[in-house]
């Protein structure tokens, strides 16, 4: 089986090193490039091409919805799932609207990234719920 290759965008260095370990846990993902902003995301996305983005939403320079806006255009094959503290309806349906393919709430990232990122990548959407 060939390597889903992510791209880890998230700004709290002792999270994304979380989601390094969490990622790590499976052999098909190969985490190819990790960022802390949002311009650095969308640059990266372009010039990479990852089949998966996690995309945290505050983000520094611009935020992540800002950045998918963008991504989309630049590398409209890269699948989307944010993670995000926001456990808004709002911000739900705006990364629905943005072609996200998921949403997980980081409080609840433990159990459910992975499962996201297995609905994602096989065509499904996936959000948490508290």
């Amino acid at each position: 089986m060939s390597s889903i290759r992510v791209m880890v965008v998230e700004d709290f260095p002792s999270f994304r090193q979380y989601l390094l370990l969490k990622l790590g846990e499976r052999a098909d993902l190969k985490v190819i490039c990790e960022v802390a902003d949002g311009l650095e995301a969308v640059k990266k996305a372009q010039e990479l091409q990852p089949d998966l983005i996690l995309l945290d939403i505050g983000l520094p320079t611009l935020d992540g919805m800002g950045a998918a806006r963008r991504i989309r255009g630049l590398a409209p094959e890269s699948k989307i799932i944010f993670l995000s503290q926001e456990t808004g309806a709002e911000f739900i349906q705006e990364a629905a609207s943005l072609g996200a393919g998921g949403y997980v709430f980081k409080t609840l990232a433990e159990s459910q990234l992975l499962p996201a990122i297995d609905a994602v990548l096989s065509g499904q959407r996936f959000v948490s719920n508290l």
